[in-house]
């Protein structure tokens, strides 16, 4: 009996727990996502309306690219008026909640911070045009669309949850799992927002790679659920819009469809709820990085981000400095080109056609949108062109600075040979230092230019009759060793090895060696596993060619040619005066289709299904590789709006199962464990970055072979790669690289002014360090200013404006005022305006002048 009874006991137990577990509630989101670009069949709104008539049940969630609407309205006007029908109910008991309102539906964590906010302010917009009533308290998505910057931007356009959930498609990645029924997502700045995790007991689908269990509800999903918890468990599949099956799972018969909404705000259990101190790694996502068709891609991109920040501050500076009406909206047709290059299906399909009338690929289509935008720019802030820059009688420039700090730096214009013997005359009337070069055949003209925050300086540049000096010396060259010498460094650079670095001394940090010298790897050496003749290459498998081709007062840039087994490749290596960074822009002449990388399945091709595939291996890329001379090293790496430590012991990979945050979307760095030394890596657009426990960085340059389903990934021409280095002192703040990073994206803009010269003008001055001017725009005749704080610091932060004020207001990102801010009139009209904000914080600041 002693021993019957405790079973009894148990088994009594165990049935009242399955007992309970099945009374508990059940519920599922459903809905679609795609768009117009991605996947909306014509007529499919009226499908949509067709089963929210027939079930009465079903709720949706949307995550539609805006733009679809507008089609929608156009060609299918009847169905557009009865959708909207379903709209104007926007309760928490609603049938449909917008989820994802991002304007190209960005996967968001391989773009720059502006741009985040771009894809929803512009997104909310379109979709507020069309369906007044919209509310957006949700933010979810399909895909892997998140980055860890989000709680505070979404908080600031008044959103209240999220999930970060993607269950039925993870092709691309997924977020780790965390935590149970509710959790609190933690953003870098502090920000806080309630939402739906994938669950810590959420497993990875067997035999699926791009599903967890959560796609359908299914019994050892829920099971687990209950056994960890979570009282009201919630699955997840937002539908490709296409697709017809209605409602997802059917009738429901044991659950109930639900929005994001009602179910956070009504139904989850907010007891005892975790909060996840979320960073970028947490997004576990991988796609074909150094693929030849995505880094063109995400070059063209990463040009047309930084071109249309810059040309809105510009446009801002005439607008003041001219003292003409402030008119908004110049930019919102290149933004809105932008955002859709930034659709996460052009980085994830780049090969399949989008644009059937040109059979255009995602690449063809994203290198149009592009252009239009920087075309866009170009007319707005330089409608002349270059026109007057070959009067040899002299012409006058403005030098643009799109930051809020002073600027010493060298400028650059492209001059007509008219102009025999330049010489720039600042507005002091005293002459600066020039020096002549020659890029791809055209003569440019450097100089050194003192340009004040957030502003422009003005130069005169004409003929003389004396010839200016151009030679330096900064090269000495003995055998194969080609030494080369300025304030900052002694590099050694080996001709017989391909040209690499055999040292770097940086002098000013205490002549610190930088190249490991016992390393089997050598300092910016090119090497990749070639499949097809299964072995490696390597830049320093032959000797190079390595010639001075500019040594002059501003600037030396070294030329080294050399192969890469049958195939040529150009290496430019820049230094400039007043700048620590040594810039590498290398193009590799591909001979045929060389096949890099992993040779796994690379014939047969590979299962849906298959965890293994080549291209997530990253070590058997091509890469530059860097072994560090740095102790116990540690790795830095940005995001949009946030920098992390990496937990990471190293980057590398080769399953689905076992993916690694390794992105580098602006740079990366590593220092060793007390931050007394670190070495920077800058990259021109957003790629992978690979770390290892011997000490070595390196940067994907090229893959070539099998993706996703089944798709070749081949070379097709030449590569070109542009990155930097920038060895430092100090930890990553304290070093300023995020400001290094932002002058290197946004170097001085150089602008033909036929006009007569008007003294320089400056809107607004930072005097503390680590902080940047995300965007300047105007908006109902004021100016808005956007401030992010890479201090490291939760400090408050002084804008001195140079320009006369009358109001400025603290406003969130969807433009509700939140706070007057006080202004402290001071001697030349300087107006100070205080703020607080913390490390990795936004603030947009409203200022309407006098």
């Amino acid at each position: 009996m002693r021993l019957i009874k405790p079973l009894f006991l148990f088994t009594l137990l165990t049935l009242l727990v399955l007992q309970h577990a099945d009374a508990q509630n059940k519920f599922f989101i459903d809905g679609y996502h795609g768009g117009f670009w991605g996947h909306y069949p014509a007529c499919y709104t009226g499908f949509i309306a067709d089963k929210l008539d027939e079930n009465s049940f079903w709720k949706i969630n949307l995550e539609i690219e805006p733009v679809t609407w507008d089609v929608t309205q156009k060609n299918d006007l009847v169905n557009y008026n009865r959708f909207k029908t379903y709209i104007k109910d926007q309760s928490v008991k609603g049938r449909v909640e917008f989820v994802n309102p991002s304007y190209g539906q960005s996967y968001l964590f391989n773009i720059q911070g502006e741009s985040v906010i771009r894809q929803f302010e512009i997104g909310i917009k379109k979709i507020k045009a069309h369906f007044p009533e919209a509310e957006f308290h949700t933010y979810s998505s399909e895909e892997p669309c998140f980055t860890s910057a989000l709680p505070q931007i979404l908080k600031s356009f008044g959103y209240r949850y999220a999930a970060l959930k993607n269950p039925n498609t993870c092709w691309g990645g997924y977020t780790r799992a965390f935590g149970g029924e509710l959790i609190n997502w933690k953003g870098s700045d502090g920000s806080v927002l309630l939402t739906v995790p994938r669950y810590e007991t959420e497993a990875l689908l067997q035999n699926s790679t791009w599903q967890t269990q959560a796609w359908n509800n299914s019994t050892a999903y829920i099971s687990a659920a209950y056994r960890y918890g979570i009282q009201n468990p919630i699955g997840m599949c937002i539908q490709d819009a296409g697709w017809k099956n209605g409602p997802w799972l059917g009738k429901p018969k044991d659950f109930t469809y639900t929005t994001w909404r009602d179910y956070i705000q009504n139904t989850a259990n907010k007891t005892d709820i975790k909060t996840w101190n979320f960073n970028q790694e947490d997004i576990q996502v991988s796609l074909v990085w150094g693929a030849h068709i995505l880094q063109k891609m995400a070059q063209n991109t990463r040009i047309a981000e930084n071109k249309i920040t810059i040309a809105e501050k510009m446009d801002a500076i005439n607008a003041v400095a001219n003292k003409t009406r402030l008119i908004g909206g110049k930019f919102d047709t290149a933004w809105q080109n932008l955002l859709l290059a930034q659709h996460h299906d052009s980085w994830i399909v780049p090969y399949n056609i989008v644009n059937k009338e040109k059979r255009w690929n995602w690449a063809d289509q994203v290198k149009y949108w592009t252009d239009q935008s920087n075309n866009l720019c170009d007319s707005v802030l330089n409608p002349a062109g270059k026109n007057g820059a070959e009067n040899p009688d002299g012409f006058n420039v403005k030098v643009y600075n799109s930051q809020a700090y002073p600027r010493k730096e060298i400028a650059k214009i492209q001059l007509d040979e008219k102009i025999g013997n330049p010489i720039v005359i600042g507005q002091d009337h005293k002459s600066v230092n020039t020096q002549l070069i020659t890029e791809n055949g055209n003569r440019f003209l450097l100089f050194e230019a003192f340009v004040p925050a957030l502003g422009y300086a003005n130069y005169n540049i004409k003929s003389s009759k004396t010839k200016i000096a151009q030679t330096a010396n900064h090269v000495s060259v003995k055998g194969e060793l080609y030494t080369f010498k300025n304030e900052d460094y002694e590099i050694v650079f080996n001709a017989a090895k391909g040209g690499i670095m055999e040292s770097l001394i940086a002098k000013k940090l205490n002549n610190k060696q930088f190249v490991d010298q016992k390393s089997k790897r050598s300092f910016n050496e090119m090497r990749g596993y070639f499949y097809q003749d299964s072995t490696f290459y390597s830049s320093k498998d032959q000797p190079a060619k390595i010639t001075v081709v500019e040594d002059g007062p501003l600037m030396c840039r070294l030329k080294i040619e050399g192969k890469i087994s049958i195939h040529p490749f150009t290496e430019y290596i820049t230094f400039e005066k007043y700048d620590s960074r040594i810039d590498v822009q290398t193009t590799v002449d591909w001979q045929n289709n060389a096949r890099i990388g992993q040779n796994y399945a690379q014939k047969r091709g590979w299962k849906a299904n298959d965890l293994k595939k080549a291209f997530y291996n990253d070590s058997l890329k091509l890469q530059a590789v860097f072994p560090l001379n740095i102790a116990a090293q540690k790795v830095y790496k940005n995001a949009a709006f946030d920098v992390m430590e990496s937990r990471l012991k190293n980057t590398y990979f080769n399953t689905w199962d076992s993916i690694k945050n390794n992105i580098i979307v602006n740079w990366v760095d590593v220092s060793d464990q007390d931050d007394h030394y670190g070495m920077a890596l800058l990259n021109d657009h957003t790629t992978s970055y690979g770390h290892n426990e011997a000490g070595i960085l390196g940067l994907t340059l090229q893959y070539s072979g099998m993706g996703l389903w089944g798709r070749n990934y081949s070379i097709k021409g030449a590569s070109g790669y542009h990155y930097a280095i920038l060895p430092h002192q100090n930890k990553w703040d304290k070093a300023q690289l995020w400001n290094q990073s932002t002058t290197w994206n946004e170097p001085l803009q150089v602008v033909v002014d036929n006009q007569p010269q008007k003294p320089s003008v400056s809107l607004l001055q930072i005097n503390e360090p680590g902080y940047e001017i995300s965007s300047v725009t105007i908006e109902d005749g004021a100016l808005l200013f956007r401030v992010f704080n890479a201090s490291g610091l939760n400090n408050d932060v002084n804008l001195n404006f140079e320009v006369p004020i009358k109001k400025a207001e603290l406003v969130e990102l969807n433009h509700t005022k939140t706070q007057t801010l006080k202004l402290l009139k001071k001697q030349k009209g300087l107006t100070v305006v205080n703020m607080p904000i913390q490390q990795f914080g936004l603030r947009t600041i409203k200022v309407y002048l006098q």
